[in-house]
């Protein structure tokens, strides 16, 4: 008994090893020593205390069998864990790329397995989340991409954003970077298609606009999103809308070119129209918009429903309508352009065509030998050159204006000169002596206008290759005639004032001896008698009179009735009556000038020549 109770204690000695055995080992002895006492107190021979103490032992080999057991089964659970958690980790980090980074490993120098798997599960809790944020980027990425794909395949986009099969066993930063670079790919496609799309449309809605058709409508034939306002709806951008958007915008811009080619035939006539009828800017403003088409392509600018239908129906209806009212208005409008051409020629002094005077282009209108549109045509080809010769014969009528205007001022002097009251104290006097000064340094400038008139029109006689006709005569041949007239009225003062000094002379001659004549009383006198002082007061008006004789024609004086002149009016520098008349003349007409100033009254001075000659005989 004693032998089997040591043996016991030696098999429990062990347990006193480690922590809990010792408890156990303290617990049993007391027990065991009672077991003892009861065991000798009852009598229990030997060989029971050895059954007993042997089913005591095969009870506690069993209890620690199952606890081995049960140890055993958990250990390998944990090897089992801790495996299965390390498989995951690899998995893990494999997909997402991090399998050669030490941060995501199992720290396999811990003693305790309970350690490991902690370590583990920690570490696979934050691989889990990794992946799940991961696996939330590709999705919405893959998303995106699915969304554009198709969009520009044109098919129906699902909400299903699940991931795809053998898509979660690469969650790597390397297959990220490619579906991003991807969904940029599809982004810029998707922005250049869309901007093809606004494109289309906006050139789809001006032509409708120019053509007058219904955007809405033919924009519902190509896709039905392309015009409703709807956030939710994207614009289409697949190939087949694009391919539809172009063949309407080919189709309509085929349409306006030949609604184009429609107006301009309408409006060309119409314009020609307008221009031949002179047509009021009220008539015309409504079909301005219309008559743009006529303009270039690159100034092209077509106003909303120029284009249309009803535009092009309106403005034919309107060529139709002029062309009955031509008709009966192209003899007016002929006139009225006749007319035109007449008063430009009469400003320039010059004879219009005689090809298209009015009697004969109305007669050419009613016979329908001609078309009245030529005709109009013909007239404005002549007021187009006349326009023209207008403008170059501008210089030179401003010139032969300073001329006239001299020898007006010429003939006013004439005048001036003549009026026994132009010494008066008014101030109508005064005024007049005033121009007179000024008319006297503009006659003073009469020979070198003329001079430089001649001059500018042999240039342009030589420049043009034609004469310069001034109311039918040449205007330098009249110019060469005016400075002859001048030359002879010259010439024509200083044989009067020859022949006024010698009737100077013979006076004096006549009066000495009378003054040696002795009086009635004996003596002789110094006062001539008053029948002799009259004598030849007569005679020396009679001389007056009739020597000047080419002034009375102008000036309206006359011998008779106090109209003789003074022998300081005689001697005054002035131009003959002739002259003046000729430079007013010419105011009238070039060709009434040329006629008269061939008219000089060499009679007149003839006979004052031989007046004169008579005189001085008798004198003698």
């Amino acid at each position: 008994m004693g032998e089997v109770a040591a043996e016991l204690l030696y098999a429990m000695a062990p347990l006193a090893l480690s922590g809990g055995g010792a408890e156990v080992a303290g617990s049993c002895a007391p027990l065991l020593a009672e077991l003892r006492q009861l065991w000798g107190e009852i009598g229990k021979s030997r060989e029971e205390r050895e059954r007993m103490v042997h089913e005591l032992e095969a009870e506690c080999t069993r209890v620690y069998r199952r606890k081995v057991d049960e140890a055993t089964g958990e250990r390998a659970l944990l090897h089992q864990s801790l495996a299965a958690s390390e498989a995951e980790i690899a998995a893990l980090t494999a997909a997402l790329g991090a399998e050669n980074s030490t941060q995501f490993k199992v720290n396999k120098w811990t003693v305790s397995l309970n350690e490991r798997v902690s370590s583990a599960t920690a570490l696979l809790e934050e691989l889990r989340t990794m992946r799940a944020e991961r696996s939330k980027q590709f999705s919405d990425i893959r998303s995106e991409i699915e969304k554009i794909s198709a969009e520009i395949a044109g098919r129906s986009h699902g909400q299903d954003t699940s991931p795809r099969a053998g898509d979660g066993h690469d969650l790597t930063i390397r297959r990220l970077g490619e579906y991003r670079a991807r969904l940029s790919t599809l982004q810029k496609e998707k922005s250049e298609r869309l901007h093809k799309v606004l494109e289309h449309v906006t050139e789809v809605h001006s032509l409708c606009d120019v053509l007058g058709e219904d955007f809405i409508a033919i924009v519902n034939e190509v896709h039905p999103g392309l015009h409703e306002a709807d956030p939710g709806k994207p614009t289409s951008i697949s190939d087949t809308t694009l391919t539809r958007l172009s063949q309407v915008v080919a189709m309509l811009t085929s349409e306006k070119a030949k609604r184009a080619a429609m107006l301009r035939e309408a409006v060309v006539p119409l314009v020609e129209l307008w221009d031949l009828m002179d047509s009021p800017v009220e008539e015309r403003r409504g079909f301005q918009k219309a008559a743009a088409v006529l303009r270039p392509a690159k100034e092209e600018v077509l106003s909303s429903g120029v284009l249309s239908m009803a535009s092009i129906k309106k403005t034919e209806e309107e060529v139709e309508r002029l062309t009955r009212l031509k008709a009966g208005r192209m003899k007016e409008l002929v006139l009225k352009r006749r007319l035109e051409l007449e008063n430009i020629c009469r400003s320039m002094h010059v004879e219009p065509d005689a090809s298209t005077v009015p009697e004969k282009s109305i007669a050419l209108i009613d016979s329908g030998l001609v078309n009245p549109s030529e005709l109009m045509a013909s007239i404005d080809d002549q007021i187009a050159k006349a326009k023209e010769e207008h403008q170059s014969r501008k210089d030179i009528m401003e010139k032969i204006n300073k001329w006239l205007l001299a020898c007006e001022e010429e003939k006013w002097l004439d005048e001036h000169n003549v009026d026994e009251n132009r010494f008066s104290t008014g101030r109508t006097a005064r005024l007049n002596l005033k121009r007179a000064e000024k008319a006297r340094v503009i006659i003073m400038k009469i020979p070198a206008i003329v001079d430089n008139l001649m001059s500018r029109t042999l240039a342009w006689e030589s420049e043009r290759k034609k004469p310069f006709l001034y109311d039918g005569a040449r205007l330098v041949a009249v110019l060469e005639e005016h400075k002859q007239a001048r030359l002879r009225q010259e010439e024509e003062r200083r044989r009067l004032r020859e022949q006024k000094k010698l009737r100077t002379l013979f006076s004096e001659k006549e009066t000495m001896p009378r003054l040696k004549r002795p009086s009635g009383s004996g003596g002789f006198s110094r006062t001539p008698e008053p029948s002799s002082m009259n004598r030849k007061r007569v005679d020396a008006g009679r001389l007056t009179c009739s020597a000047p004789s080419m002034r009375s024609s102008s000036s309206g004086s006359s011998c008779g009735g106090g109209g003789g002149r003074s022998s300081a009016e005689l001697d005054r520098p002035r131009s003959s009556a002739a002259g003046a008349g000729r430079c007013s003349e010419l105011l009238q007409g070039a060709r009434r000038l040329s006629a008269s100033s061939s008219s000089f009254n060499y009679v007149a001075v003839a006979k004052a020549g031989g007046s004169m000659s008579s005189s001085l005989a008798s004198l003698s």
